[in-house]
């Protein structure tokens, strides 16, 4: 009896040590795509994968966290290329991707507008950020593709929808598809034209990765994101 209740302990002394080993094993940095738009309008970081640390010690990972890294990991001068400030508004962005025009910026998490720079983030999210180019009328048009990435085979019909992010009569957001804007793949204009419903069919016959993006006659957008990967 002495025997068994001992092996019954030494199980249990087991189990609450694996636990807790466990529970203390230190979890992954989390890897997000940061893409930037800099002070001309043009793309400078298009769903580039960072890995994001906690730089402000705070506990907590957030776009702050993820736009930090990203500076520290691809602007030439570094983490120097970004900047926020406590202002009264909470963490105010101050300079972007080395651009300081009094925090005209704007940053979105997964395509929805973020609350703030604090907001919290995880594996796989998607932060955007950009200067505003018009810094009168702020006609800057935040818009997205419905896939961040995409991998098709060669031949192979893709459709694309391009939407943009507005405002109902009472100040509430709201989703509208794009028609008419020019897909750019690989920096260079294409024939393709989005539809009255923001859609448009892509065709690749060779292997490779393509960044796609788009550009309006009509609108000042800022620079939505597709990275299609096409294989075999």
């Amino acid at each position: 009896m002495k025997k068994t209740l001992l092996v019954a302990l030494l199980l249990c002394v087991c189990l609450v040590s694996s636990a807790l080993g466990e529970a203390a094993a230190p979890t992954a940095d989390p890897v997000v795509y940061v893409s930037v738009n800099d002070g001309q309008g043009a793309l400078a970081l298009a769903a580039e994968p960072i890995t994001v640390t906690d730089t402000d010690l705070d506990g907590a990972l957030t776009i702050h966290d993820a736009l930090t890294c990203a500076h520290a990991a691809a602007f030439p001068e570094g983490a120097e290329g970004y900047l926020a400030a406590e202002s009264e508004f909470g963490l105010s962005l101050l300079k972007l991707w080395g651009v300081e025009n009094g925090g005209s910026c704007g940053y979105y998490l997964n395509d929805a507008s973020a609350w703030s720079l604090l907001d919290p983030i995880k594996e796989g999210d998607h932060v955007k950020a950009f200067n505003y180019t018009d810094l009168t009328g702020f006609t800057d048009t935040y818009c997205y593709f419905d896939a961040l990435l995409l991998e098709t085979a060669a031949g192979t019909e893709v459709t694309l929808t391009l939407t943009a992010a507005a405002f109902d009569e009472n100040w509430m957001p709201i989703a509208v598809p794009v028609a008419g804007a020019t897909l750019i793949v690989g920096g260079e204009p294409t024939a393709l034209v989005t539809d009255a419903e923001g859609k448009a069919v892509l065709t690749f016959e060779a292997p490779g990765t393509y960044l796609i993006t788009a550009d309006s006659a009509e609108m000042n957008l800022v620079d939505p994101v597709c990275v299609i990967t096409v294989v075999e």
